[in-house]
């Protein structure tokens, strides 16, 4: 079984194109059932296992306070593992051909306002030299282009084309797209790169944005940084990079923007995935149709 499991992996991350961290994360939730059924049914044959094993693993999942949308998560690797199984002439049929995911409620993402935004790129004081310059386009960079965290941490120096006005980004399963970047935004990046060019010591060469020693960004310190700069005008309880990208679709939706140009943009292999951004787009629109149409005057 171990075998199988490392071909699933490797299926994972050289035909799906899943990123290490996804492929990793899949593995430890086949460890985690794995752990279950040789303590409950003391079996750890993955490839025998019935639907009422796994609905087994699900109670003892629920009963241990895990949410019903982290309990889908685990399903749905043991789901791809099972279709993996099937394809590969391992088994006849899926134990979880029938499964229905557990209900979740929808968590809504409030996006900043676009004052929040304004006060946080026109308003604040940012440090003179390399790191405001740096901070400051990291914020318009994200809200200009709803680009990813992971997408910013990664951008490489041949990747950003300032004469084109275009910057590539590398998405989820190693797909590449285009984005536009604002007239503003080349600005901040040259201003950005003349900065970076004077840095005493680059060690990271190939990454555009960098740390003040030289290496390039990691997760947290870009999480830091908007919770920082947010902070400021902000009281909303959720201040993060992902909330950027949710504020570039909802704002955009809100201006008039065709939802598949926007879908484009933020790099969504599919409509379903643009449509959480419109609940925002959908109240705006509410208010200007109840505030136009003459029956709402009478």
């Amino acid at each position: 079984m171990d075998t199988l499991k490392q071909k699933f992996l490797d299926y994972l991350l050289l035909e799906k194109k899943y990123s290490r961290h996804t492929a990793t994360a899949y593995g430890n939730d086949l460890l985690f059932f794995e752990s279950f059924l040789s303590a409950a049914f003391d079996d750890t044959d993955l490839a025998r296992v019935h639907y009422s094993q796994i609905r087994a693993w699900i109670v003892a999942l629920s009963d241990d306070g895990i949410s019903n949308a982290s309990i889908n998560r685990k399903i749905a690797s043991l789901k791809s593992f099972y279709k993996f199984l099937l394809k590969t002439g391992h088994i006849t049929a899926s134990p979880l051909l029938k499964h229905k995911a557990l209900k979740s409620p929808k968590k809504i993402q409030i996006p900043f306002s676009e004052k929040e935004v304004d006060l946080v790129l026109n308003q604040i004081v940012y440090p003179e030299g390399f790191e405001g310059a740096r901070d400051k386009l990291i914020v318009d960079l994200f809200y200009t282009t709803g680009i990813r965290r992971t997408e910013l941490i990664h951008l490489q120096l041949r990747d950003v084309d300032l004469s084109g006005g275009t910057i590539k980004v590398l998405g989820k399963r190693n797909k590449e797209r285009i984005i536009p970047i604002l007239p503003i935004v080349q600005h901040q990046m040259a201003l950005y790169l003349s900065e970076r060019a004077q840095l005493p010591s680059i060690i990271d060469k190939d990454y555009f944005f960098l740390l003040l020693k030289g290496v390039k960004l990691n997760d947290s310190f870009v999480y830091r940084l908007i919770n920082y700069y947010f902070s400021n005008v902000s009281e909303k309880v959720k201040k993060s990079p992902h909330i950027l990208r949710h504020t570039f679709a909802t704002h955009l939706l809100n201006n008039g923007a065709d939802i598949n140009s926007v879908k484009e943009l933020l790099g969504h292999s599919s409509l379903a995935s643009t449509q959480v951004y419109t609940h925002s787009s959908l109240a705006e629109l509410k208010k200007v149709y109840g505030e136009a149409h003459p029956r709402n005057k009478q």
